[in-house]
């Protein structure tokens, strides 16, 4: 069964920083926004930090030898572009020797509300047997999650599946553990519940790619 972590029911310092980017007034920050979407990645890789497979390893120190348990997953960090940027900056200043994945997805949209996701572009090391965490500020649909992951397929098969978002619908939650395999973890900072016609959470917090980047033509 696939497991979904809410990280702001334990209430945390995560809490502020989710308040942070949501408020209206905060957001016209771009910078302050996009740090404190960075800081959530920074939490969300220390919460994770802790499910992952250590061994110990002794280390020399001037004074002598000390024993310290150390992670040893094979880790691939993997954000969607370019709103995941700064939650993906997050996970790799404490995964700091992973390797990353970015992809390049779009909605296109018709004429009518209509619009559909499609992958543009894949930069990816091997994923075969490795750890990945694929990280998206805003889980709204979930389609170009489940889009995301079927694309990283075509460079291997990865072990353990880390979803990592700042935001997400109940309903984009629904949809990922309907489509994604049993290994998947969700780590989310929170869920909110209404998921409108055009695919916006509420309440959300808007765009995240226009308020850390600014807006775009299309």
């Amino acid at each position: 069964m696939m497991i979904v972590h809410e990280i702001r029911k334990n209430a945390s310092i995560l809490n502020t920083f989710i308040a942070q980017i949501r408020d209206e007034n905060i957001q016209k920050d771009k910078m302050r926004f996009r740090r404190n979407m960075e800081r959530i990645g920074e939490v969300m890789a220390y919460e994770i930090s802790k499910t992952f497979s250590v061994e110990e390893k002794q280390i020399s120190t001037p004074l002598g030898l000390a024993v310290e348990k150390i992670h040893t997953e094979p880790l691939v960090l993997a954000t969607i572009l370019r709103a995941g940027l700064p939650l993906h900056q997050g996970l790799l200043n404490y995964f700091d020797d992973a390797e990353n994945c970015f992809i390049s997805a779009y909605r296109k949209h018709h004429k009518t509300d209509a619009f559909e996701i499609e992958i543009e572009y894949l930069s990816s090391p091997s994923l075969e047997g490795k750890t990945v965490i694929i990280s998206d500020p805003m889980l709204a649909t979930g389609a170009s999650m489940v889009l995301a992951y079927k694309a990283l397929l075509s460079r291997g098969k990865p072990s353990r599946i880390y979803i990592v978002t700042a935001i997400a619908s109940a309903e984009g939650i629904a949809h990922v553990k309907k489509h994604m395999p049993d290994n998947t973890q969700i780590w989310v900072g929170a869920i909110d519940d209404e998921l409108t016609a055009q695919a916006y959470i509420v309440p959300g917090l808007g765009d995240a790619g226009d308020l850390a980047f600014g807006s775009k033509n299309s």
